[in-house]
């Protein structure tokens, strides 16, 4: 699974017009699932996002975690993460899972956040969503559970 995480002020998922998904200050994750993903994946990626120290402590240092300091965590699915354009001006979507197996691993990711104590906010599997963030610092993290990077 991979993972681009975004530490936010505040973060909001709207389809066709009506707002799915809110927040405040947190973590924005926008999730991909690959092919061969696995549900033990999935709590990894949860438990390496709420403990992600990507926070200022009391010296100004990333050195909280959300989970210390109690802000949110949105999940947000994007298969594009798994978009390979190496070659050629069209990315490749082959190493994307495909959606009827990836869901259930969106929501993996999901429940074993709430689960670790995180307040969860998601998007719209498969839906056209409008993503709406405040990115704070700005501080964007990779993650890949399969360490590619």
């Amino acid at each position: 699974m991979r993972a681009v995480a975004q530490r936010v002020l505040s973060a909001s998922v709207t389809v066709e017009g009506t707002v799915v998904g809110e927040m405040g200050a947190g973590l924005l994750a926008l999730v991909g699932v690959g092919r061969n993903d696995t549900p033990a994946q999935a709590v990894e990626l949860a438990r390496k996002l709420v403990n992600l120290r990507v926070f200022d402590d009391d010296d100004g240092r990333m050195n909280r975690s959300l989970l210390a300091t109690g802000g949110a965590l949105g999940v947000v699915s994007q298969f594009t993460l798994f978009g390979d354009a190496r070659q050629g001006r069209r990315p490749s979507f082959v190493s994307a899972c495909p959606a009827e197996r990836a869901a259930p691993l969106i929501r993996a990711v999901a429940e074993a956040a709430l689960e670790l104590g995180a307040t969860v906010m998601t998007g719209q599997f498969q839906a056209d969503m409008q993503v709406a963030l405040v990115n704070s610092g700005p501080v964007t993290i990779l993650l890949d559970t399969d360490k590619t990077f």
